[in-house]
């Protein structure tokens, strides 16, 4: 974060955390100490000698500071889109990715926390800690459309998005997403709008997972490569997430409230440095540079970013087993199956790489 930036973001927060008290930290140090925290995931003991106050200090200001900037931040960076932003958002996936009507990707994470008091194993996941669930979806350019923060790690990952809140509203079609069928580029056959995921999610008209299954033919296998392709994403948007904010390095130590706060608050900083940065040139982008970030060659074969090369705490969604799929949701991923194995739906390295053995989900 350059230092223009850092007082851009003091602007915005600097009224919530004046004090009245003489003795009490100015706005800027506030600020300050709590990008530290969520930058480097520094101990709070090893912050109060920095600052020469008290470990319950710090931790008092850290958590005030992440209410004021989720209560902030999010109304301005983390809106649930207009129909005319789904439109657009669409549009940039097709641009970007090759993929039409899709209107963002899905996944989740573990995040990892101390064992609340007197939870038991409520909080216990699959790989045997402790843990709440950020879901999200996010655009085409890393930035994060929806977030859902706070389901509990004990839940069975193929539940977790079903008992969401933003679950239940893409099944329910309250996102304000455009209804209707859209024709597919260069095509007579159409799809609603949709968001896709892995194979942790339930397959619906509007939400395109990965065909189940080894042995596929080759027209599911291309289907399933260019989601995995076009959900490359929303990784790479967690990958960013918890490559700069180290407070997801290990389990954090603070009161539920207190995490979700800080979960919001980090999701709220990287869609406000991500609009930063959009400012500016590639080359002179600090918060998420062009070599971070996965890319790819002419032959589509990827070069992985460098954000792949931090050591992550958070952990993805475990696949789960089939789901139960309405037809016309099947109806609606064989359409587009199909429309990948066509000359206006086709991308031209995709045979080989299928071919190659190289698709991976």
């Amino acid at each position: 974060m350059s230092v223009n930036v850092f007082y851009l973001l003091l602007e915005l927060v600097k009224p919530f955390l004046r004090k009245n008290n003489w003795r009490a930290l100015c706005p800027d140090q506030r600020l300050s100490l709590t990008l530290r925290y969520l930058a480097t995931g520094d101990q709070l003991l090893s912050i109060a000698f920095a600052y020469r106050i008290g470990e319950s200090t710090v931790s008092s200001v850290i958590k005030h500071t992440c209410t004021v900037l989720s209560k902030v931040l999010a109304p301005l960076y983390v809106v649930p889109p207009t129909s005319e932003k789904w439109e657009q958002i669409a549009a940039d996936f097709l641009r970007d990715w090759n993929i039409p009507n899709c209107v963002g990707s899905f996944d989740g994470k573990h995040v990892h926390i101390q064992a609340p008091p007197n939870s038991g194993s409520v909080y216990f996941n699959y790989k045997k800690s402790f843990s709440i669930v950020l879901m999200a979806a996010c655009d085409s350019n890393y930035k994060f459309t929806l977030i859902d923060v706070g389901t509990n790690g004990s839940i069975s990952d193929g539940s977790i998005f079903a008992s969401s809140e933003i679950g239940q509203a893409v099944k329910y079609e309250t996102l304000n997403v455009p209804q209707g069928q859209i024709q597919l580029p260069g095509s007579n056959q159409s799809t609603p709008y949709f968001f896709i995921g892995d194979q942790a999610f339930p397959l619906m008209k509007n939400f395109m997972r990965p065909y189940a299954g080894r042995r596929l033919e080759e027209k599911k296998q291309i289907f399933n490569y260019r989601l995995s392709r076009a959900r490359r994403t929303i990784e790479n948007a967690f990958g960013i997430l918890s490559a700069r904010w180290r407070v997801y390095r290990r389990p954090i130590c603070l009161d539920l409230n207190a995490v979700d706060k800080i979960v919001i608050s980090t999701v709220c900083l990287h869609n406000f440095l991500k609009t930063q940065d959009e400012k500016h040139t590639p080359e002179k982008r600090l918060y998420c540079p062009p070599l971070f970030v996965d890319s790819e060659l002419e032959n589509g074969q990827v070069i992985e970013g460098t954000w792949r090369n931090e050591q992550m705490q958070s952990q993805r969604l475990q696949p789960t087993g089939a789901h139960r799929a309405s037809r016309n949701a099947m109806e609606q991923r064989d359409i587009l199956a199909d429309y990948f194995v066509t000359q206006a739906g086709e991308i031209p390295w995709q045979y080989d790489y299928i071919r190659r053995g190289t698709n991976r989900d």
